[in-house]
This record gives C-alpha cells, sequence and structure tokens, in this order.
C-alpha cells in the first residue's frame, strides 16, 4: 500500500484544517488506517486510528472533542478533521495503514510521507 497524505498547512490558533490520506496498491483497503504526528525534538505520538468496518476508533485524549478521524472505503481515503488548533498542534502529520487497529505506532505497516501542519498564535 502506498499513502499519500495531504491539506496541511498553517492556521491561526482556533482554525481548522482536514487531512486526507489516499491509499493505493494492494490490499486497497487496508482494515486500519491512522493518524499519527512528530513535532520538532519529540517522539512521533498517535493521533488517531478507525478500522475499515468503523467498529474500532481510537483518539488520543489530547484531542479528543477537537480531531474527528473518517474514511471513504470506496475512495480508500482517510481523513482527519481537525479543529480548535493549538499550536501544541503543530506537528508533522503521518498518515499509516495495516491490519490491525491501534494506537501503536509498530502495529501499522505503511506509511505516508507526512504533512506539515504549522499553527500560529
Amino acid at each position: 500500500v502506498q499513502l499519500q497524505a495531504s491539506g496541511g498547512g498553517r492556521v491561526q490558533a482556533g482554525g481548522s484544517l482536514r487531512l486526507s490520506c489516499a491509499a493505493s496498491g494492494p490490499p486497497l483497503t487496508p482494515n486500519a488506517m491512522g493518524w499519527f504526528r512528530q513535532a520538532p525534538g519529540k517522539e512521533r505520538e498517535f493521533v488517531a486510528a478507525l478500522s475499515r468496518s468503523g467498529g474500532a476508533t481510537y483518539v488520543a485524549p489530547s484531542v479528543k472533542g477537537r480531531f474527528t478521524i473518517s474514511r471513504d472505503n470506496d475512495k480508500n481515503m482517510a481523513f482527519l478533521q481537525m479543529n480548535s488548533l493549538q499550536s501544541e498542534d503543530t506537528a508533522v502529520y503521518y498518515c499509516a495503514a495495516g491490519r490491525l487497529t491501534s494506537y501503536i505506532a509498530g502495529a501499522y505497516d505503511y506509511w505516508g510521507q507526512g504533512t506539515q501542519v504549522t499553527v500560529s498564535s
């Protein structure tokens, strides 16, 4: 699976962005798709994950209530709607795909190239 993330950019605090992740190649519809982020000087951290059926959803406490993960299985895409953005959300955001829906990065087999999100206060 090849993943292409897009939608990052610069936004003021309190604003919104919507990230997209397009999956191509077999398997066309991975069971699990997730988002992780990595800020400068910090380790990569989990943001959100969603199973293909929608039956399993995980959202990090730091973004719960502000970020929403969704999928369009027909288009092989995943999305991350980010509202009420804060400066602490500034990071490179990566989409990931794999067999197991998890908040653990090691559970994912495929990774996109990342898209930069910068939130200015």
